[in-house]
C-alpha cells in the first residue's frame, strides 16, 4: 500500500486536500470521480510500511518534453486520419522503445477501453502531463476537435521548449568561461602559488597586501580545501532551500529581472509564454478563468504569477483583464495589454495573443543570438581584472627581491 496526498475540487468549486493509502493512484482517482468531485493533482508519498523498502530514480524513468511533443503530435495525426484513440495508442505503444512511455501508453489504452476519456486517463499522470495538456485535451473532447487540440498542444509545447533551449544556449558560453576561470584559479592556488610562497618566505620579503591576500587564499586551499569544499556545498544547499521558499523566490526572481540585458530577455520570454499559453487554451475552447489559472501554473516567476492571479480575480468580477496587464507594464510590455484589449473588443483574443507570442518569440531569438557578443566584453574585463590582480600580486615582490640583491 502506498500513501498518497491529493488535491480535488468539489462540484461547487471548493478546493480541498486529503491523504489516503491505496494500491495505486487510480484507486484514489476512481474514488474521487465516483463521489462527483474532480481530481486536480495527486502525489505519492511512499508506503507507510517500514518493511517495504523501495528505491527508484525518477529522473531515469521520466518522459522528457520532446517525447511528450511527439506523443501529442502523432496521436493527433492518427486520430485525424480516422483511427480510434485506443487503436492509435496501441500503434504508438508498439513503436516506442522507452519502457516507461510504453507502460504509460498501455495503461492509458486500458483505461480508455474501460470507458474513461483520454483526458481523465491523462489526469492519472500529473507528473507527466501538465494541467495545460490535460485541459486542452478535455476541451477538444468536449468540442469534437480532439485531433486539432492535440496538434495545438504539441505546437504550444514545441514553441515553449524551443524558447527555453534558446535562452539556455545563450547562457552556456558565459557559464563555461566562468567555470574554466574558477578551475584555473583553483589549480594555480593549489600548485603554483605555494612554490612562490616558499621563495618569498625564505627571503623574508615585505609583501604587499595583494600578495598576502593571494598567498592566504592559497594556504586556505591547500590546508583546508576539504573544509572549504564542504562549506560551499552547505552554502549551496542552504541557498537552494531558501530559493524554494516564498521569500527566496521573491528576491531571486526580482533580482533576475534587474540584471542588464538578461532582465529584458526574461521579460520577453514571460510575455511570449503567457501569450502563447493563453492563446492555445482559449483557441481550444477552455474557459477564460481556467485558462488564466493554468497559465499561472506554467509561468515560473512569482511576480508574473501575481499579475495572473489579479487577472483571474478581475475576470471573475466581470471586468476586462487587459487593464491588469497594462497596469503592470514594468513586467509585461504595454504591447501585450493593448493587444488583449483589441482582442476583447473584437472577440479575437486568441488570435491577438498568438500574434503577440510570435512577435516576442522572434525577438527573443534575435536577442539571444547576440547575447554572447554583448556579454563577451564584460567577461573580458572580468578576466583581465582577475589576471591583472594576480600578476600584480606576484610581480610586486619581485621588485623587492631586486632591491635585496
Amino acid at each position: 500500500m502506498a500513501h498518497f496526498t491529493y488535491k480535488a475540487r468539489k462540484r461547487d468549486g471548493d478546493v480541498y486536500t486529503g491523504e489516503q493509502e491505496a494500491e495505486d493512484r487510480y484507486e484514489i482517482y476512481k474514488s474521487i470521480k465516483n463521489s462527483g468531485d474532480e481530481l486536480i493533482s495527486i502525489d505519492e508519498r511512499g508506503s507507510r510500511n517500514p518493511l517495504n523498502f523501495s528505491f527508484s530514480l525518477p529522473f531515469l524513468a521520466s518522459i522528457n518534453t520532446h517525447e511528450k511533443i511527439i506523443f501529442a503530435r502523432n496521436l493527433g495525426s492518427m486520430i485525424e486520419a480516422g483511427l480510434a484513440v485506443s487503436r492509435a495508442l496501441t500503434v504508438m505503444e508498439r513503436q516506442t522503445k522507452k519502457k516507461e512511455l510504453k507502460k504509460i501508453l498501455s495503461t492509458l489504452n486500458n483505461q480508455i477501453s474501460e470507458g474513461k476519456t483520454l483526458s481523465d486517463a491523462l489526469a492519472g499522470y500529473p507528473k507527466v502531463f501538465t494541467p495545460l495538456f490535460i485541459s486542452m485535451v478535455r476541451s477538444g473532447e468536449q468540442s469534437g476537435t480532439l485531433a486539432g487540440s492535440l496538434k495545438l498542444v504539441a505546437l504550444q509545447m514545441d514553441r515553449a521548449y524551443a524558447l527555453q533551449r534558446r535562452v539556455r544556449g545563450a547562457m552556456m558560453y558565459p557559464a563555461i568561461i566562468l567555470f574554466a576561470m574558477i578551475l584555473i584559479a583553483t589549480l594555480m592556488l593549489t600548485y603554483i602559488v605555494p612554490t612562490l610562497m616558499k621563495t618569498f618566505t625564505e627571503l623574508k620579503l615585505d609583501l604587499p597586501f595583494a600578495t598576502r591576500l593571494v598567498l592566504g587564499a592559497s594556504d586556505l586551499m591547500r590546508h583546508h580545501g576539504f573544509s572549504v569544499f564542504i562549506g560551499l556545498i552547505i552554502a549551496a544547499a542552504a541557498f537552494y532551500f531558501w530559493s524554494k521558499k516564498d521569500q527566496g523566490k521573491y528576491v531571486i526572481h526580482y533580482a533576475i529581472l534587474k540584471i542588464p540585458t538578461v532582465g529584458g530577455i526574461v521579460k520577453e520570454v514571460n510575455a511570449a509564454r503567457t501569450a502563447r499559453t493563453l492563446s492555445s487554451l482559449l483557441t481550444s475552447g477552455v474557459d477564460v478563468v481556467d485558462a488564466v489559472s493554468i497559465t499561472r501554473d506554467v509561468i515560473q516567476n512569482v511576480h508574473y504569477k501575481k499579475v495572473l492571479d489579479t487577472a483571474g480575480e478581475v475576470i471573475k468580477k466581470g471586468s476586462q483583464m487587459s487593464k491588469v496587464f497594462t497596469d503592470n507594464s514594468k513586467l509585461y510590455p504595454i504591447f501585450l495589454g493593448e493587444m488583449i484589449a483589441v482582442g476583447e473588443e473584437t472577440g479575437k483574443i486568441g488570435e491577438m495573443l498568438l500574434n503577440v507570442a510570435a512577435y516576442y518569440e522572434e525577438d527573443v531569438e534575435e536577442r539571444t543570438k547576440d547575447i554572447s557578443a554583448i556579454i563577451e566584453p564584460f567577461l573580458m574585463i572580468f578576466i583581465g581584472a582577475g589576471v591583472g590582480f594576480f600578476a600584480l600580486a606576484m610581480i610586486s615582490p619581485m621588485y623587492s627581491l631586486v632591491n635585496v640583491i
